[in-house]
């Protein structure tokens, strides 16, 4: 297997820098011992105006076979001969990947403590590869790096035999890639696309591949138009572990659009615990006085919007006559431990048929969610910023519009009264922000006007005369036709 990385310099900025980035002399050829062969990196050109870096792998078959028996293609003992007669000693597949990132994972990495301003920067690079499988043609090649700002992608393909055209063009392509990219951009790029293209891994695929298909795929991976694709290949069409990186990638797109770090978007399992919960009584009133509301709205088809670990659906559950539940969180941690707190894998079919845990976002329309006789943001509104509180009314009351909402939320006037609680402070490090009564009601009265609500007020908790319940709760109920129905 062969590829070579090209790019070009001045006197000033020579090209052979490019052994710096790649940690590798021009001056030398070096020999490194991997776990399928030999990988072997000299350099054909080394000049101030040009500098091209070669990474030659040599299969070793035998150690190919000893090391994959009984896992992954070609495991099964009637293989045993397509283990010796195949292309793998010839064209770019998982193993030139696996050589990529152990010859030059630090470059993979961009990492260089010679030149780190170097390895950030954009070089003029061209790669080659002269034999590619390429599952899915050379179309797929174009779709795959196109996206990635390389400014040329050429895929040729390789025909069967040049003394039989008629009988066309093989699986495999010469691919040549040109652009201004960032080194560890490019490196990332092989890594992640070779063994997808290829569509097969010649090594067990754990739960690990996970964690290295987003590191690599970091900042390009979540809004590429195939990212689906790619990640079921590169997984090896594992659906537990595609579905785990999918969600994961969902979270990333989610929080890239709001200009957020992945950490502050899942953060609905809080390490710390929360001030308001710790008498535990409040959080099993206010979860009663939810149940009761449902109750006397008449609602069967209830959703959860972001339901957080589970514990209001947990409830929700014991009682028959809501027949279809629907936790909404967008973080998938959230989800995971929801699942394990109701048993989701253990769970009878019939009892299974009555819920479902889904990610998404509560910011944005989502026609999942459309069609439920009531919908519940149990502590949820004060952990959106107040610039997005609009996004969120609409998606709710305006896309989803359930026939009966419940809000609730902490009231700050009774903060006072928690004597843990430093003054001035929040109940909750991620609250955005905490409202008075008052406040609650004028946004409550607010939503139902705009979107043909009637709305009224519950206190959950002890009732101080001075400063109220510790929670305020309101329940939205729809009119019978909104103002835009009789507007029509």
């Amino acid at each position: 297997m062969f590829l070579t990385i090209s790019t070009t310099g001045s006197p000033r900025r020579p090209a052979t820098d490019l052994g710096f980035l790649l940690h590798k002399h021009p001056g030398k050829a070096q020999a490194f011992s991997t776990s399928y062969g030999t990988a072997h990196v000299f350099y054909p050109e080394a000049s101030a105006e040009r500098c091209t870096a070669a990474l030659l792998l040599e299969v070793d078959p035998v150690a190919l076979v000893r090391r994959g028996r009984g896992k992954g293609r070609g495991g099964a003992p009637d293989a045993a001969l397509a283990q010796y007669v195949n292309d793998r000693p010839y064209a770019a597949s998982s193993l030139l990947a696996v050589a990529l990132s152990s010859v030059f994972g630090s470059a993979l990495r961009g990492v260089c403590a010679a030149l780190p301003e170097r390895a950030g920067e954009r070089l003029p690079l061209r790669i080659e590869i002269p034999a590619l499988p390429a599952r899915g043609g050379a179309d797929l090649v174009r779709a795959l790096f196109g996206p990635l700002g390389w400014t040329s992608v050429d895929a040729e393909p390789v025909a069967l035999d040049e003394r039989f055209p008629h009988w066309g063009a093989s699986r495999y392509v010469r691919l040549v890639l040109e652009g201004d990219l960032r080194l560890a951009d490019a490196l990332r790029h092989l890594y992640v696309l070779l063994p997808v293209l290829d569509d097969a891994k010649h090594y067990w695929v754990s739960t690990d591949e996970v964690d290295k298909l987003l590191r690599a795929g970091e900042g390009w991976l979540a809004g590429h138009p195939e990212h689906e694709l790619i990640t079921s290949r590169y997984l090896s069409r594992r659906r537990g572990l595609t579905r785990q990186a999918m969600e994961r990638l969902e979270l990333v797109r989610l929080a890239e659009a709001d200009d957020l770090d992945v950490e502050d978007v899942d953060n609905a399992v809080d390490d710390a615990p929360d001030t308001e919960d710790r008498p535990v009584p409040l959080a099993e009133q206010r979860c009663a006085a939810i149940l009761a509301a449902l109750r006397a709205s008449g609602a069967t088809r209830v959703l959860d919007l972001g339901c957080g670990e589970g514990r209001l659906v947990q409830a929700l559950l014991k009682d028959v006559r809501f027949t279809d539940i629907v936790g909404v969180d967008v973080s998938v941690r959230a989800l995971t431990v929801a699942a394990r707190r109701l048993r989701l894998e253990r769970m009878g079919e019939r009892q299974a048929g009555r819920v479902r845990l889904l990610q998404g976002s509560l910011t944005y329309t989502d026609k999942r969610l459309t069609g439920y006789d009531a919908a519940v943001l149990s502590e949820v509104i004060e952990h959106v910023d107040l610039e997005r509180l609009p996004a969120l009314e609409y998606a709710v009351f305006g896309s989803a519009r359930p026939a009966t909402v419940i809000v609730t939320t902490p009231n700050v006037e009774y903060n006072v009264r928690w004597e843990t609680l430093p003054a001035g402070h929040v109940r909750h490090g991620d609250h955005r922000f905490e409202w008075t009564r008052a406040e609650f009601r004028t946004w409550a009265r607010s939503v139902g006007e705009r979107h043909g609500y009637g709305v009224g007020f519950v206190p959950v908790g002890p009732d101080d005369p001075e400063v109220g319940p510790p929670t305020q709760m309101a329940v939205f109920t729809a009119a019978t036709t909104t103002k835009e129905e009789k507007a029509a």
